[in-house]
């Protein structure tokens, strides 16, 4: 396909980037943290460090984990907590150690725990006390060897420290009992990882390269078997390369101050964030609990801000709240939407509230994660995804794989260096998704205006797509099969107001007395509060092909 769309690029992008610039996701780093030593890299409330405190505290957690854990080059690493400080810290030297970064949702139950861990295989875990419990009851059961624990306030200085984790542990509760006896804490490793690096002993991978893996992202797929897309650090640095060059235009090294708001364990955050705001020597605000939107509001007042990355449920709550316009926009100059759908509503009514767009882009996991985006400099084209960025191919192919002509709708493919490796230890799945050539089929139905400009239209896979998190129907047909009541179960996506989709699930009953309120308490005790079905609705069949596979589509075109 002609790549028509470059002629639309802002000025100053360039249509294609260097991928081979760095040697890996390192190198980005200590560059970023040479040029921008004394400068703040990430804060969270109220307390920051700097790129240089940043880069001693990584060498010494990394020489934490090779010296004293005895972690080797590709060893998994689990890291499960919300937006801290120790976060991007645990991240890096995780990297700088050459481990595999495994990052999981702090949310899940011990079910998506305990998959998770074992199909990475991890061997150790940096967790928040908070879900040490979790941790406790399935540790046996996955192969973990080390644990690091923190708690919120860990990285605060004394005597905040002391007094945010006694009122989270006693006054709040929120830490249920765990005995981990062999865990260490979070400064405890800290401790023991300067001393090394005081005595010479680095941490630090040498023989690390773009080819490397360097996280292992958890999605699923119409399968519902979660699997680990496998991004290595060339693809990283592809993508955040191509995310720096595309905001570029409007981007001061050394100035930027981004809202962080989304979990750093989801790739959009993760990459956008944590790595390509970073190499810019821009800030980060961490916020560690965005559904406290008063709270959340009281940052953004005192912050400066100048970028602002986000999913459409994030920017509509933001607005919802009656003291959001009063706000200073003033410096505001970037807000980026990603991770699902961004309502023309939502979008007109931030632009017309803080006086610039939400310029939205699209990607997936697979893809490290953006693929396209709206220009950022006031051409964007609301009720699309924009742009492939620099270095990306995409065209479109019907069912039988052929390419479509020029102007008609087909399923979108994506070639690039941001795209994945394959998935972790599952071939069969990788071939389902890679076609000759280095092209990632998506599993969703687009086509492209005359300029350039492209549009999703519909959906060929089952994935639910909640506030930006994909849900994969059969993940939470098995948790709700379990139950002794229900004969069949089906799950799909129904359209909604808050989180752009919604969980419903369809169930023939085997026991007559069984309650939707039964379905959703069981629900509960297996899945992530974002997958649990909002609606439920019992019927005398399913529809079903005939070979008895049942037809989600059909569910999702007649839910009544």
């Amino acid at each position: 396909m002609e790549k028509v769309w470059q002629k639309d690029y802002p000025k100053g992008v360039p249509t294609e980037i260097d991928p081979l610039r760095y040697s890996s996701i390192n190198e980005v780093f200590a560059e970023a943290c040479r040029r921008f030593a004394a400068r703040p890299a990430f804060t969270n409330m109220g307390v920051g460090t700097s790129f240089r405190e940043l880069d001693r505290d990584a060498d010494a957690l990394a020489a934490f984990f090779r010296h004293d854990l005895g972690l080797v080059k590709g060893d998994r690493i689990a890291l499960q907590m919300p937006n801290l400080l120790q976060y991007p810290i645990a991240i890096f030297a995780a990297l700088k150690a050459g481990l595999i970064v495994v990052n999981t949702n702090p949310l899940y139950t011990e079910r998506e725990m305990k998959h998770q861990f074992k199909d990475s295989g991890c061997k150790a875990i940096v967790i928040l006390a908070n879900f040490a419990g979790h941790l406790e009851r399935i540790l046996e059961d996955t192969d973990i060897q080390h644990v690091v624990v923190t708690e919120v306030g860990d990285r605060f200085p004394l005597p905040k420290r002391l007094l945010v984790n006694a009122v989270i542990r006693y006054v709040k509760k929120m830490v249920p009992p765990y005995r981990l006896p062999r865990a260490v804490s979070f400064n405890e490793a800290m401790k023991r990882g300067t001393a090394r690096v005081e005595r010479g002993e680095s941490g630090v991978e040498r023989d690390l390269g773009l080819a490397d893996v360097a996280f292992l992202q958890y999605t699923g797929g119409t399968t519902g078997v979660a699997k680990g897309a496998m991004l290595t650090h060339g693809n990283i640095v592809a993508n955040l390369m191509q995310i720096g060059v595309w905001m570029q235009p409007r981007l001061r090294e050394g100035e930027e101050i981004a809202i962080c708001a989304l979990p750093l364990y989801h790739i959009f955050s993760l990459t956008v964030n944590a790595l390509a705001i970073l190499r810019y020597g821009g800030l980060n605000v961490l916020i560690t609990n965005p559904k406290d939107i008063p709270g959340f509001l009281k940052i953004l007042r005192g912050s400066g801000w100048t970028v602002m990355t986000g999913v459409n449920t994030l920017f509509n709550a933001l607005m919802n709240h009656p003291d959001f316009p009063a706000l200073d926009f003033s410096s505001l100059k970037i807000s980026v939407a990603g991770g699902m759908a961004l309502q023309t509503s939502v979008a007109a009514r931030w632009r017309a509230i803080a006086g610039s767009p939400i310029a939205e882009g699209y990607g997936l996991t697979e893809t490290s994660p953006v693929a396209t985006c709206n220009p950022i400099d006031g051409t964007d084209r609301p009720g699309t995804i924009g742009l492939p960025l620099p270095s990306t191919d995409v065209k479109m192919i019907d069912a039988e794989g052929r390419d479509v002509a020029q102007g008609e709708s087909g399923e979108l493919c994506v070639r690039g260096p941001q795209v994945m490796k394959g998935y972790w230890r599952r071939d069969d799945e990788t071939a389902k998704v890679m076609l000759p050539g280095g092209w990632l089929r998506t599993g969703d139905v687009a086509e492209m205006d005359p300029d350039g400009f492209f549009r999703i239209v519909d959906r060929i896979k089952d994935m639910i797509l909640v506030s930006g998190f994909n849900v994969y129907p059969n993940e939470v047909e098995d948790a709700i099969a379990d139950m002794p009541g229900v004969l069949e179960v089906a799950a799909v996506g129904v359209p909604d107001d808050r989180s752009g989709e919604a969980v419903k699930v369809f169930i023939v009953k085997r026991d007559p007395a069984l309650t939707a309120e039964q379905v959703i308490a069981h629900a509960r005790t297996e899945l992530t509060g974002y997958k649990i079905p909002r609606h439920v609705e019992f019927r005398a069949e399913l529809p079903k092909t005939n070979v008895g596979k049942i037809l989600r589509r059909e569910l999702r075109a007649k839910p009544a």
